[in-house]
């Protein structure tokens, strides 16, 4: 999709692989569309995404993989 607004379903995670500079838009986006979680991959790390996304209601991770964090907790991938 070419924005999150273009997304036709309600978006539970935005998962960001984007630089830093970049994530405080993709905060302000995922607020608008009522995304549960903003989660920045490793190395991403942005306050001011943070704050943007804390103050929508949204939960933040910054700088952790999703892979990496559902093998730790041992999370089944549904689908395979």
């Amino acid at each position: 999709y070419a924005s999150l607004s273009d997304i036709p379903h309600k978006v539970d995670i935005v998962d960001v692989f984007r630089r830093p500079e970049h994530t405080p838009q993709v905060a302000e986006e995922a607020v608008k569309i009522g995304a549960k979680t903003l989660w920045l991959q490793l190395d991403i790390i942005n306050d001011e995404a943070g704050q943007i996304a804390k103050k929508g209601g949204l939960n933040v991770i910054m700088d952790k993989c999703t892979a990496v964090e559902r093998r730790l907790l041992k999370v089944p991938v549904v689908g395979n």
